[in-house]
């Protein structure tokens, strides 16, 4: 059991790691290839019959845990200017925080969490991670030429973020004041017509896996901005997944992360009943009534390329989901060169004016 959670190969004694292009445990040393599945059956089988704690409703939590043999392979590092935790293998010696870039030391064998329900795999490798950046700099005018040439491109690090989800059912009622605004004239006047009406909208929603970051040091817009992820590549949680990748606790507990899943699911459910009010040429809320039943919530590890560079004393911090692709983040603007595109607008407008201004002059 131990030689399998470390990831040793089991042909040539090589640490196995997972490939995401090929979506399996690859040996970089004889490249054996281990489906992940088969790799967590035959664990099971060693493992004698260990019971795997079931799912609590979203009034409890998530109650699976660590067994003894999956934390015996890995370590927890901490970075010592942002507080950032970090879950690494335990044969990682020193390693960069995934957050600000600053080194991270060894604090302590990892004990006393949740063990994640899902995970979605990595399927973009780092290669896709940096082409993604570059694309991201296309276009800019405005961005400073140091910071493309300054950029610490190879600081990108594949890191799985912690995220609570929250399933559940809404029961809903609305109330609108909806206006139908009509136009028209005749030879001598122009009319309007507004007609003013109640809309009533009531029925039941339901939603499915509604994500909050679960990482205080990830910045929670920045995590909102690279989603959707597609749940239906759920995995059930497997240490392989881990292996030649950074995975971050949470450090935001399950119960503070309520208020924002209410929120986007409130959100959501008053976009929707609002979506089915057509026609009207404007439709003011009045009233709302939501209530949420069979709730429930799980814990999972979504993937996320994580970048950091700074410019000018600043820290930037840009993110792509490791999933779809998507890529997200600030990018700082060079004043100089802000101010000579508008003198040069201003400077243009100003000429066609001018030039306006003379052909006219020339007809009177």
């Amino acid at each position: 059991m131990a030689d399998l959670l470390e990831y040793k190969c089991p042909c040539c004694g090589g640490e196995v790691k997972f490939e995401s292009s090929k979506q399996k445990m690859v040996c970089p040393f004889c490249e054996t290839e281990f489906d992940v599945e088969a790799l967590k059956q035959a664990q099971e089988e060693m493992a004698a019959g260990q019971k795997r704690p079931e799912q609590r409703e979203w009034e409890d939590t998530t109650d699976n845990q660590w067994s003894t043999e999956e934390l015996e392979g890995m370590n927890v590092y901490v970075c010592k200017s942002c507080g950032g935790e970090i879950i690494a293998e335990q044969s990682t010696g020193a390693t960069n925080c995934p957050y600000c870039d600053s080194p991270v030391i060894l604090k302590s064998s990892f004990s006393g969490d949740l063990r994640p329900d899902h995970i979605i795999p990595f399927k973009l490798d780092k290669e896709a991670a940096k082409n993604g950046f570059r694309e991201h700099l296309k276009g800019k005018k405005l961005l400073p030429k140091v910071f493309k040439d300054e950029n610490h491109i190879d600081e990108i690090k594949g890191v799985y973020v912690p995220f609570w989800l929250f399933s559940s059912d809404t029961d809903a009622s609305f109330i609108f004041h909806g206006t139908k605004v009509r136009h028209w004239s005749d030879s001598k006047y122009e009319y309007t017509e507004t007609s003013h009406f109640k809309v009533y909208r009531d029925g039941n929603i339901g939603f499915q896996n509604i994500p909050v970051d679960g990482s205080e040091k990830m910045p929670d817009d920045l995590m909102e901005s690279v989603e959707p992820f597609n749940y239906n590549e759920f995995k059930e949680f497997n240490t392989g997944y881990l292996s030649g990748y950074l995975a971050d606790k949470y450090d935001v507990e399950r119960d503070k992360c309520i208020e924002r899943a209410n929120l986007r699911i409130n959100e959501g459910t008053e976009d929707k009943f609002t979506a089915s009010a057509m026609g009207y040429t404007t439709l003011t809320k009045e009233f709302q009534n939501i209530s949420l039943k069979n709730n429930k919530s799980s814990y999972a590890l979504m993937p996320v390329w994580v970048m950091n560079t700074t410019w000018r004393d600043e820290k930037f911090i840009f993110a792509m989901n490791g999933q779809t692709g998507k890529f997200v983040g600030n990018l700082p603007a060079d004043k100089g060169l802000m101010w000579k595109y508008f003198l040069g607008v201003f400077a243009a407008v100003g000429a066609v004016a001018g030039a306006v201004g003379g052909l006219i002059a020339s007809f009177m």
